[in-house]
């Protein structure tokens, strides 16, 4: 089967909430939860279909089951190479850890740039994946996420028990 379209969306139901995937052909380029501003959008030259995520949606089910601790897929955010360096350096954040957003300045090797660090994180794309809930205040304290505060902390709480739930949302075959 062609897919003729360079964009397609599909919506997933999880345990914090509904979750709009947004791909090309490529790579996944985005997910919103239902949450956001943006959750909502689709844009006129996407198609909605959901073959394209069989491998998003099976490692997304397996990840809220505590079973997938570092996803495997082809990414492509859009953003700047500021951005782009925040975004590899919270993909190396381990499983069930946090840091604060000074020591992702660190990681980055812009100390200091804590704020600009902030505003890279809170830019992200592709949220879970790139899991940006792992950034915490240097006080400890939960900060701001897209999905809110409550999605950040269940997701942090989900990997600090690595449950064993049955899947969400079979992915298409």
């Amino acid at each position: 089967m062609e897919l003729r379209a360079s964009t397609f969306y599909t919506d997933m139901p999880s345990p914090v909430g509904s979750l709009r995937l947004v791909a090309t052909t490529e790579a996944l380029t985005g997910i919103w939860f239902a949450t956001e501003r943006d959750g909502t959008l689709v844009r006129p030259d996407w198609e909605a279909r959901r073959a394209p995520f069989g491998d998003v949606i099976r490692q997304l089910d397996a990840y809220f089951r505590g079973t997938l601790r570092r996803f495997d897929l082809p990414l492509a955010p859009a953003g700047t190479p500021f951005q782009q360096a925040v975004w590899a350096a919270l993909r190396e954040i381990p499983y069930g850890q946090t840091v604060s957003y000074g020591e992702l300045a660190r990681l980055v090797g812009q100390p200091g740039a804590g704020r600009a660090v902030g505003a890279a994180n809170g830019r992200n794309p592709i949220p879970i994946v790139i899991p940006c809930h792992r950034v915490i205040g240097a006080d400890g304290r939960l900060t701001g996420y897209g999905g809110g505060l409550s999605v950040k902390a269940a997701l942090l709480a989900l990997e600090q028990r690595g449950s064993e739930a049955p899947p969400l949302f079979p992915a298409d075959r």
